[in-house]
């Protein structure tokens, strides 16, 4: 009798745990263990450009201790089938998970991010065409048996010099902020569904553009929906299509415009 409860109990928590499974699966909060090192690489691309411009992103990331976490991310761009290319934004995150009580989780983040590092036909961290962003925020969320959602919270700052921290001239001294929210379904252990939403508003009511024009009031919601299938308990793919709009100001101030096209891509991740 002892026996058949012990395996009831046993067959209870498989299938509640199922979702807890798979080590890496795309999971808005997932950290890695002490000593295990993880990889997401990402290639993208969007459709209003007629496809002629993709994006190769790598995010690759250590766990120190099993609540805290530090990765490093960069991407290379290419355009017009291979004629330009670039060395786009080169990133180092920190993640400190201050609490996990169950299925509740939360981090502190932090983070310092150099755009771009090698512009097309431009040389290496160019002054004029590179910017250097500081983040500083907070994630939390609830992991169920099989399902997750997460919210996040980012004050950012953003020069043209990594340590000037009053210049509020041209594109330098620029404070937004990212706000977003993650969901994720399991439909097995194989397949899951993920979708988010994330606003990045600038702070100030207004500053001066690339262009020189003045830019007042500006922020952008992005919209993401996809699916992640598990290869095994520590690999998994993704394929992913999101859209965005925004609001730049100047003459059309309080106007939202939805860009043309959407973007998509797939993803590859593994815990090791």
């Amino acid at each position: 009798m002892k026996k058949l409860a012990l395996s009831s109990l046993i067959a209870v928590f498989a299938v509640s745990g199922a979702h807890a499974a798979n080590v890496i699966d795309g999971n808005p909060l997932y950290m890695p263990k002490a000593n295990h090192f993880y990889s997401v690489s990402d290639l993208s691309s969007h459709s209003g450009d007629e496809i002629k411009s993709w994006t190769l992103n790598e995010e690759f990331g250590y766990g120190i201790t099993d609540r805290l976490t530090v990765a490093v991310s960069t991407d290379v761009n290419n355009e017009t089938f291979f004629n330009e290319w670039s060395w786009g934004e080169t990133e180092l995150d920190l993640a400190f998970r201050a609490l996990d009580m169950g299925g509740w989780k939360a981090d502190v983040l932090g983070g310092y991010e150099v755009n771009a590092m090698w512009p097309n036909h431009r040389p290496m961290l160019e002054k004029v065409d590179t910017q250097y962003t500081w983040s500083l925020g907070v994630r939390g969320g609830y992991v169920g048996s099989n399902w997750t959602v997460a919210a996040k919270a980012l004050f950012n700052y953003w020069n043209t010099e990594s340590f000037n921290w009053n210049e509020a001239s041209g594109l330098q001294g620029v404070h937004f902020v990212t706000l977003g929210l993650d969901g994720q379904y399991a439909l097995c252990d194989k397949l899951n569904l993920v979708a988010g939403v994330e606003y990045n508003g600038v702070m100030d009511k207004e500053y001066r553009g690339i262009a020189g024009a003045t830019i007042r009031n500006a922020g952008t919601w992005s919209g993401m929906i996809g699916a992640n299938y598990n290869i095994d308990a520590t690999k998994f793919v993704g394929l992913y299509m999101n859209a965005d709009m925004d609001h730049r100001g100047g003459a059309n101030a309080d106007e939202w415009n939805v860009n043309k096209g959407f973007g998509f891509g797939a993803k590859f991740g593994i815990d090791f």
